[in-house]
């Protein structure tokens, strides 16, 4: 299910004696499922300065030609970004980290997440004079802390404090800064973020726990909802321990400014890996659960369980174990299909789908088959692998999905499609099961869902694009900025 844009991955490393920007990259590597779009790396080093290393690609092509001085012993911190843009073009300028000069003090910011007011508040920059490099909503949170820096004596946590004041909607930051590593994380909390301790010394902060088993690292919390985190450097030397400077939000900078927690319930159905823990709650424990609520929601009578890889694999394991029915691989996966194969305006959409999944005609002829997905977006995808199916010699063709059906745009970093292009917003389950020639087709249901996790309780999560009850208003006009979603 390729129609979803994966967001953002963080990763933040400080205090450790051997190559920064290699347990950076490490910790990219972990992430790159939440980005292929664009890598970068931005690194501060013991004499207070800052060095930028970003392209198009996968963290593997940035790799190739990181320059020398990041991979020194003299780097003291740094900080790693996995794009896949939900807001702004696909150019590498637009790429992050982003490094600027504020009164000749080098900062480099990476974001996660989208600013749901970037629109309104660029607009309010640009009429005042603020000239943008780029087309992110990140840019936004370093104009905003260029104009606080006289009135607040060039203090740079005070004017990440107004900064990030302003702000709506959904946004992990990490920034450098000469003083050290500052992490934020929104007060509804929308996107993970979480805290590690590498073993004999530093520390690292990841959107995914999955970073830590890569950099030798051990799970130590949660950075709350509303909270910023500090990682102090004195005397051209990183310090120990981190201070929590805005403690969270019930107490500090956002007291006011939110009702709810907004945890977005999608990292658990499609983006996070399920050797990850997200929100507090393993995401494989979470996805085998959704599955096996799926089945008493909705059971099959068939021959076999299939999960469309790699996404569907955990919930059709749940659905499968929960009815006694065999879980088998009616589908088999190419992993080498590259982004630019094939333009196209030179395949049909039917052979781009094709190119990535195969059925396997030996394990679904003459079967009745239930098809395991986490999602439908637009529905073509679907339907083509459907047909397919038909055409290997399937029986009959059902269909189960781990998730509620999608009936409302994303205003907060997932990259859906608008509204009118997501097939539950226009036909009933009952259409879009005829329009995909599906024997049958169930859907988890909203409440089934929140019953799979356990952390926080089933109010505490964003279900926005299921139910259109939305934890910040949506901007006006349903986009972004004026030019609407990119």
């Amino acid at each position: 299910m390729k129609q979803i844009g994966e967001y953002c991955g963080l990763c933040g490393v400080i205090g450790v004696e051997e190559s920064v920007s290699a347990l950076v990259a490490e910790g990219l590597f972990a992430q790159q499922h939440r980005g292929q779009e664009a890598a970068g790396i931005a690194t501060l080093d013991g004499n207070g300065e800052i060095e930028l290393h970003k392209k198009n690609g996968l963290v593997s092509d940035l790799m190739v030609d990181v320059p020398g001085k990041m991979m020194s012993d003299n780097v003291l911190a740094g900080i790693g970004h996995v794009r896949y843009g939900t807001f702004g073009g696909s150019s590498v300028i637009n790429a992050q980290p982003i490094l600027v000069r504020m009164a000749d003090i080098p900062v480099a910011i990476a974001h996660n997440g989208t600013i749901s007011n970037a629109g309104v508040i660029r607009r309010s920059l640009q009429r005042k004079g603020h000239i943008f490099q780029t087309n992110t909503d990140t840019e936004i949170v370093l104009h905003l802390m260029s104009r606080e820096l006289e009135d607040n004596d060039y203090n740079i946590e005070k004017c990440l404090q107004r900064a990030i004041s302003k702000l709506e909607g959904a946004f992990c930051l990490l920034l450098l800064v000469p003083q050290g590593m500052y992490v934020i994380r929104d007060p509804l909390g929308f996107r993970p973020l979480s805290l590690g301790k590498i073993i004999g010394g530093g520390w690292i902060v990841a959107s995914e726990t999955l970073a830590f088993q890569v950099t030798n690292a051990e799970y130590e919390r949660e950075i709350l909802p509303g909270e910023m985190l500090f990682f102090p450097i004195e005397d051209g030397k990183s310090c120990c321990e981190p201070v929590s400077t805005v403690p969270g939000r019930e107490q500090g900078l956002f007291s006011d400014s939110a009702e709810r927690f907004a945890y977005c319930i999608f990292e658990h159905v499609y983006f996070a890996r399920p050797g990850s823990y997200v929100f507090g709650d393993s995401v494989y424990e979470v996805r085998i659960e959704m599955g096996r609520q799926l089945a008493r929601e909705y059971p099959a009578e068939c021959d076999m369980v299939m999960p469309v890889p790699d996404s569907g694999m955990f919930a059709a394991m749940g659905f499968a174990r929960e009815l006694g029915i065999p879980l088998d691989m009616g589908f088999t996966r190419n992993h080498y299909v590259g982004r630019t194969f094939i333009d196209p305006e030179h395949a049909t959409r039917a052979a781009m789908v094709m190119r990535k999944l195969q059925p396997i005609p030996e394990a679904v002829k003459g079967k009745r088959v239930c098809v395991v997905e986490d999602s439908i977006v637009r529905g073509t995808t679907s339907k083509s692998r459907i047909k397919a199916l038909r055409e290997a010699g399937a029986l009959e063709v059902h269909m189960r999905i781990s998730c509620p059906p999608h009936r409302y745009a994303c205003y907060f970093g997932i990259d859906f499609p608008e509204e009118t292009s997501l097939i539950a917003n226009n036909y009933s389950v009952e259409e879009i099961r005829e329009i995909l020639n599906l024997d049958s087709l169930g859907y988890l249901s909203v409440d089934g869902m929140l019953r799979c996790v356990s952390a926080h309780p089933p109010e505490d999560y964003c279900t926005a694009c299921f139910t259109g009850d939305y934890p910040v208003a949506p901007p006006a006009g349903g986009s972004i900025n004026s030019g609407g979603r990119v």
